[in-house]
């Protein structure tokens, strides 16, 4: 029987908070806060997941281009507005936001659509 990892089961905690510190390094973004408030100050809240994902739920205000359809339909975004990109977890948000960078557009990983749930009500 496998022993089971001493990071996942906290024996070592100091190495498990590095390891998580790696992990957000990874999927990096900009303060929440500071993303919110680009959004309450006219950035565009694109959500990458896909149109299921989307009916399903959505933060008010956003637009869905799912991740697979983003290179085609890049010319639905408008250079010179900021983008805050979300989807379920950050890792499609995190590549989506990288390629519109490469593309020109200010585009920043918001993470998690539900952190965004709220932004239009505050």
């Amino acid at each position: 029987m496998a022993k089971p990892c001493p990071v996942l089961f906290g024996t070592n905690n100091n190495i498990a908070i590095k390891e998580m510190g790696f992990l957000s390094s990874l999927f990096k973004s900009s303060g929440k806060d500071e993303l919110k408030e680009k959004v309450q100050n006219g950035a565009l809240l694109l959500d990458v997941r896909t149109k299921e994902e989307y009916r399903a739920g959505r933060a008010p205000g956003s637009i869905n281009i799912p991740l697979d359809d983003l290179a085609a339909e890049t010319e639905r975004l408008e250079q010179g507005v900021p983008v805050v990109v979300v989807c379920a977890s950050g890792a499609r948000s995190e590549y989506a936001a990288s390629f519109l960078k490469s593309k020109g557009f200010e585009a920043h990983n918001g993470g998690s659509w539900l952190s965004f749930l709220n932004t239009a009500k505050k």
